[in-house]
């Protein structure tokens, strides 16, 4: 009887000690899984920042490149800021490349110097006597975020439509969308501001704006 106690006491303490090692066992497998998910984790939000790093690159060489070219004022720009007014400028049949890139510059410079009302006059004035696929949608663009950095959030929201509304197919839509989701969520409408955010995810996946909008989400959590 006695050995029939010690033979089962045995055994019990051989299973206890081989259930202990199967839960280190799975403990472990565990703990590889979330670390493993954690390295992939890692690796996607670096291969995003990658891509933001990418686009802010690219629009940092272009505005360089763009605002190098002329380190002097034509006499034309130097006279604009003194005779841009409330008047509303037009010339019907003007659309001279040199001239629109000269002024699309000097207002660039102007932004880069936070030289605001400047930048936002120049600007004005392109949208208002040119015609151009590139220049009009980034003078939009920049106006939308001169206006959103002095919390003139309306008037931002109407530059960003117009940018959408009227350029469609331009590379800064996705971020003119992303910009109207952050108008919203200043002025308190959380929940537009989360629907304006899953539309860029889901509308423009591969975009960096969609990268940012998906940050924007998680900071709301």
């Amino acid at each position: 009887m006695l050995k029939l106690i010690l033979n089962q006491s045995v055994l019990f303490s051989f299973l206890v000690s081989f259930s202990l090692v199967a839960l280190a066992q799975d403990s472990q497998s565990t703990e590889s899984d979330i670390l493993f998910l954690k390295i992939q984790e890692l690796e996607m939000e670096m291969a995003d920042l990658r891509n933001e790093v990418e686009a802010q690159n690219y629009l940092l060489e272009k505005l360089i490149k763009e605002s190098v070219k002329n380190d002097d004022k034509p006499a034309e720009i130097k006279n604009i800021d003194s005779s841009i007014g409330d008047e509303v400028y037009r010339f019907d049949g003007i659309n001279d490349s040199k001239s629109i890139s000269e002024i699309y510059n000097e207002a660039v410079r102007s932004l880069a110097d936070e030289d605001y009302d400047s930048a936002k006059k120049l600007f004005m004035y392109l949208i208002n006597n040119f015609s151009d696929p590139d220049k009009l949608p980034l003078s939009l663009f920049w106006l939308g975020e001169i206006e959103f950095s002095s919390s003139n959030f309306e008037e931002s929201k109407k530059h960003y439509m117009q940018l959408i509304s009227s350029f469609e197919n331009h590379w800064r839509v996705p971020l003119a969308h992303k910009k109207l989701g952050d108008i919203s969520f200043k002025l308190g409408n959380i929940k537009t501001a989360k629907e304006k955010y899953q539309f860029v995810i889901r509308e423009f996946p591969n975009n960096p704006a969609s990268s940012m909008s998906l940050q924007s989400l998680e900071d709301m959590e």
